[in-house]
């Protein structure tokens, strides 16, 4: 087989990333159309990278964000995004270059990308070679890429379930101290609980 010169692998990697970046844009401008939302996993010590302490401990080498409800200040640049995402009821500031991602996948029309974190036009070593990553390789990531999927999934239901704890909790403070406001009529005294702390950002 004759060597190839023109580096197709290459060309595909940063094509593919270059989608990522546009399908990023658009939802940036127009939001999420429909029933799509992204997981994306990338490599938490790539290059580049900023991400929180926290993090970096808790995810040590990779990590998959979810884009679908709560996400804020989505950001897009030629070579990095930037967003705000809520881990555990803590807001966090995330900076990945598109060169640490890893996968892209959108669960609404079972559409995903792979990718080699770092291997752009002009990182990609000489002997890497799309065309001869095995079956297996293949199946491995897509195995890792289904339980990082489970593990986002899980963490947005603590999140949201949460949300929804505190929220009613601050609603049934709210009724006693309207209860409490009828009873104190007569003393002009009376408790307000504001609700606004405890709505979800979107």
């Amino acid at each position: 087989m004759a060597e190839d010169l023109i580096r197709y692998d290459i060309i595909i990697q940063d094509a593919l990333r270059s989608a990522v970046r546009k399908i990023l844009v658009e939802v940036n401008r127009a939001g999420l159309p429909g029933e799509h939302h992204f997981y994306i996993a990338f490599e938490t010590t790539a290059p580049g990278v900023k991400i929180s302490n926290r993090l970096k401990e808790r995810y040590p080498k990779e990590m998959t964000i979810v884009l679908q409800h709560q996400f804020w200040d989505l950001q897009i640049t030629e070579h990095a995004f930037e967003v705000g995402l809520s881990f555990g009821g803590v807001p966090e500031h995330l900076y990945v270059p598109f060169s640490a991602i890893k996968g892209f996948f959108d669960p609404s029309v079972q559409f995903a990308l792979e990718f080699e974190p770092g291997k752009t036009g002009e990182e990609l070593p000489a002997e890497f070679r799309i065309a001869e990553r095995d079956l297996d390789s293949v199946e491995e990531f897509h195995a890792r890429l289904e339980t990082a999927v489970e593990q986002a999934e899980e963490e947005e239901a603590k999140t949201a379930s949460a949300a929804e704890d505190t929220a009613g909790d601050a609603e049934e403070d709210n009724e006693k101290s309207e209860a409490d406001e009828t009873s104190t009529e007569e003393s002009g005294s009376a408790q307000v609980v504001s609700l606004d702390a405890f709505r979800k950002k979107s």
